[in-house]
């Protein structure tokens, strides 16, 4: 293995390990990210920590403080933003899929979707529900309303996790994701549109209660 083979490696697995430890929240909104720190911790060279770090800052999910790194505080305003940003995205490519999607697209999605009803963990539940609806947004044929629902739904990955981790909410989602595919498949457009654009709705405002509770506010989360 050449050593830009083996640094590549290194900054993959580094990466995996540091975002799946922020996502569970091993690693809390605000905790400091030291190069040397995390060196130590997981035997790698500096070029690869620095490397997995500036990956996960364009995720959002680490910032800069001062010359190191930390754990992106889990902004609300963003969250509602991108709430915003997809319930315009999401339900014009709805609009769209409604009058594209063939009925075997819409077969096969629907079988995807039930595959995923008895997901019980966390991080399954959340990759099942992106999964849907960049997939949705595929059926619109225009594939920047996909690239643009993958990117919102990954800045907001981490407090996904956060409302997946109930069985309720997972359950919930699960619901409302066969109604807007129900929708779809019947080409009522304006059903659609309103179905998604309520779960999204939905979705935002239970994080935003969850998330403004004094224990966030304890973690550093950003009022």
């Amino acid at each position: 293995m050449t050593d830009d083979t083996e640094r590549a490696s290194q900054t993959t697995q580094l990466y995996e390990r540091l975002r799946s430890a922020i996502l569970t929240l091993d690693l809390l909104p605000g905790q400091s990210l030291a190069e040397r720190g995390l060196e130590a911790r997981f035997a790698a060279s500096r070029t690869p920590v620095r490397a997995a770090l500036v990956r996960l800052e364009a995720e959002g999910l680490v910032r800069r403080d001062g010359r190191s790194f930390a754990v992106a505080p889990i902004d609300l305003a963003e969250i509602a933003q991108l709430a915003e940003y997809r319930e315009a995205i999401e339900t014009a490519a709805v609009r769209l899929a409604v009058h594209r999607a063939s009925d075997e697209q819409l077969d096969t999605l629907e079988n995807e979707l039930e595959s995923t009803a008895d997901v019980h963990a966390a991080g399954e539940s959340v990759r099942a529900g992106g999964d849907f609806h960049s997939r949705l947004a595929e059926l619109s044929g225009n594939p920047f309303f996909s690239t643009a629902v993958a990117t919102s739904l990954r800045r907001l990955e981490r407090t996904r996790w956060l409302e997946a981790s109930s069985a309720g909410s997972r359950d919930h989602a699960h619901d409302e994701h066969l109604r807007i595919l129900d929708a779809v498949r019947a080409r009522d457009a304006d059903l659609a549109t309103a179905l998604i654009a309520e779960h999204i709705r939905g979705t935002h405002e239970r994080l935003r209660e969850s998330l403004s509770s004094d224990e966030w506010r304890r973690a550093q989360v950003v009022p």
